[in-house]
């Protein structure tokens, strides 16, 4: 397929803290200028939002990076990859509430890809805006196509102790009815390699949203933040290693707090806790509520502390490994989704639903030597509904 030109991009620098390297800021690609008035006001009172690791998505040509089993010698061609993104569009239309608003997706090789499905099988549906994000060099990026347009854009790499991880985060802000929101796409380091091993890299990740957050909120301290997309940690993953290690995601609990040097802090106050700076209450893990909004108990009150939906709306997970269930894709949400104000939470759910899963109900994983299934993960949709003021 001959790729759609892409918009030339702006690009520079802005230091982040040393241990997470640095960030680039961009303008999202736009594919298309203008929006349809008429499809724009059937989505004005809600806003959905898919994000999904989409399992190596790779376009038909050899750039280099590719994985083996997506080289033309393994038998990759131009027709499978036009066929995958043929599917994956179908599978989008086949949703019963109708294809979501703003598309993210993890493992996208290039913005190509995204051009070529927005211009290319949803030419209909409206996808007027996208951005796209790697780190140079690596196989694969992340992806988002967006109805409504991206205001900003920027790219922040992970860095630490002398390695980047193989994406970095993505950050896009939107105001649809003219109320903004900041969206984080991620898809955080895997475990291989081991837990233990990885988790540093994983908690470098966690360190740059707190310090967008902590930035973001300094200016607009109502700002909606939604963090999503491959954590590659489960939203129990403390209780899964036993309660004795601090990893990048935490819970609002006794023992999480105990072992972050805040023992009792839900008890009594802690005047030393509060005397220091958020980044020493909380330097590179995001601590997980069930409450709505979201505030903690046992941490701090500066602590950062983001709605999960899994255990509540979300069950069973969205990536099925070694005969479990994992909750590693995740959408969390800040406090101004939960204020009755502007675009407030509604409702989340896993796409647990062919053809995303497969007649017993597992991902329906993609098989590049013969084209069948879509993804080792299933999509996570979450709706967003609209409440005006006054």
């Amino acid at each position: 397929m001959k790729k759609s030109p892409v918009l030339a991009m702006r690009i520079w620098f802005a230091v982040l803290l040393p241990v997470t390297g640095f960030s680039i800021l961009v303008s999202g690609c736009e594919v298309a200028t203008e929006p349809d008035d008429e499809l724009y006001e059937t989505h004005q009172k809600t806003l959905s939002v898919l994000t999904w690791n989409i399992q190596a998505l790779f376009d038909g040509e050899e750039a280099g990076n590719e994985y083996e089993e997506y080289l033309s010698s393994s038998g990759w061609v131009e027709e499978k990859y036009l066929g995958r993104i043929n599917a994956i569009a179908q599978a989008f239309e086949k949703i019963e509430t109708g294809l979501p608003d703003i598309i993210a997706l993890e493992e996208v090789e290039n913005a190509g890809i995204l051009t070529d499905i927005a211009e290319g099988p949803l030419k209909d549906q409206d996808f007027k805006w996208s951005f796209f994000a790697s780190i140079p060099d690596s196989s694969l990026g992340l992806g988002v196509l967006s109805r409504f347009e991206i205001l900003k854009a920027r790219s922040h790499a992970v860095y630490d102790s002398g390695e980047f991880t193989p994406r970095p985060v993505a950050e896009v802000e939107i105001a649809p009815e003219g109320k903004p929101l900041v969206l984080f796409i991620c898809h955080w380091k895997s475990k291989l390699g081991g837990d233990d091993a990885t988790e540093s890299l994983r908690r470098s990740s966690a360190r740059i949203l707190l310090r967008r957050m902590r930035e973001i909120w300094s200016v607009d301290p109502s700002m909606p933040v939604l963090i999503m997309g491959d954590l590659n940690e489960n939203h129990d993953e403390f209780y899964r290693r036993y309660g004795e290690a601090i990893s990048a995601l935490l819970p609002d609990d006794p023992r999480a707090a105990y072992i972050s040097g805040f023992e009792g802090f839900g008890d009594s106050e802690n005047s030393d806790a509060v005397a220091l700076p958020p980044e020493k209450i909380q330097a590179d893990y995001l601590v997980l509520c069930k409450t709505k909004p979201p505030l903690p108990e046992y941490f701090p009150p500066e602590a950062i502390c983001l709605y999960s939906p899994w255990g509540t709306e979300l069950q069973n997970g969205s990536y099925y490994y070694k005969n479990n269930w994992e909750t590693i894709d995740h959408f969390l949400l800040s406090a101004g989704f939960f204020d009755d104000s502007g675009w407030d939470f509604s409702s989340c759910r896993v796409l647990n639903i062919e053809p995303f899963a497969n007649s017993r109900g597992y991902p329906n994983a993609y098989n590049p030597r013969n084209g069948a299934g879509l993804s080792d993960h299933l999509p996570l949709f979450l709706t967003l509904k609209f409440i005006s003021e006054g």
